[in-house]
């Protein structure tokens, strides 16, 4: 038996035998996962496994937030694969393998950005999410991308131009019979097609600063919107929309630095509008 003095010390080289059996069993455990053999040679190998890890799972990640995301709602939508031309290393998002090549290495989804092989692509579930950036028109758009990319059950011109003809137009005469004049339905198409791009633009812009904050102010602002996201909600009964919000949190979380009335004044338009917007993208922004 060890005596007393010995275990402490027996204890330490234990450990040290430990480690590189724990950190081998890392890099089998990784290896297995990524669907790679290591061999003899992995000391070698670990280097880039660690590096193609870090990529790969990036990308798996992506993708599985993308599948699971429960604001989403639950339309299958085929992927849009288009050969593409990968510039630097690239690895398939369904079977992990390497993009081989110098030209058309793969094929990308036009719709929401996965990359994979050419054969893996006859393989991939039906379970795209379009990317808003990607989207830029309403009008000779896929209809699922179109409401898988804003989150919403139908096109949101549906929806505008339904509430305007029940709020001003059910007692005209004619209605759906008598045709508009073809320049006046361009000019409307044009007006949402521009009005969507706008927006996707807006969105990003405000995004974009978000990320600038500290991460102090940035997770205060979207507990804060969260909330006022819910009051929203109730609006029947407490009559508070985003706008009406906006006007009311808008000095307070946009204060401008100077301290000029007329800055004030000039100033709230601007506070209350980018309040509205951070309200009502509350699941997009944050």
């Amino acid at each position: 038996m060890f005596s007393e003095e010995l275990w402490p010390e027996n204890e330490k080289k234990c450990a040290v035998l430990r480690k590189p059996k724990q950190g081998r069993k890392r890099q089998e455990l990784l290896a297995m996962a990524l669907g790679v053999k290591v061999g003899v040679k992995g000391a070698f190998l670990w280097p880039p496994l660690k590096l193609f890890a870090c990529s790969q799972i990036s990308s798996l990640v992506r993708r599985a937030a993308l599948t699971h995301n429960d604001n989403h709602f639950n339309y299958e939508k085929t992927h849009n694969f288009k050969v593409h031309t990968f510039r630097g290393p690239h690895w398939c998002e369904y079977c992990a393998n390497f993009m081989w090549g110098l030209i058309a290495q793969g094929v990308r989804c036009s719709d929401c950005g996965l990359n994979v092989h050419k054969q893996c692509s006859k393989h991939v579930p039906n379970d795209c999410q379009p990317d808003l950036k990607r989207i830029k028109k309403v009008y000779c758009c896929d209809l699922t991308t179109l409401v898988k990319a804003h989150n919403t059950q139908r096109p949101m011109v549906v929806d505008i131009c339904i509430r305007e003809i029940e709020a001003r137009g059910l007692k005209s005469e004619g209605l759906y019979r008598v045709s508009g004049f073809t320049e006046h339905i361009e000019d409307v198409k044009m007006a949402f097609d521009r009005e969507i791009s706008n927006a996707d633009e807006r969105l990003e812009a405000v995004h974009d600063v978000l990320m600038l904050l500290p991460p102090a102010h940035y997770e205060t602002l979207r507990y804060l919107m969260i909330h006022l996201k819910k009051v929203t909600m109730n609006e029947k009964d407490n009559f508070m929309n985003a706008e009406n919000l906006g006007i009311v949190f808008g000095p307070t979380l946009m204060r401008s630095p100077e301290d000029s009335t007329l800055t004030t004044l000039h100033d709230m338009r601007y506070q209350k509008l980018i309040v509205q917007i951070l309200i009502e993208n509350e699941d997009v922004l944050f």
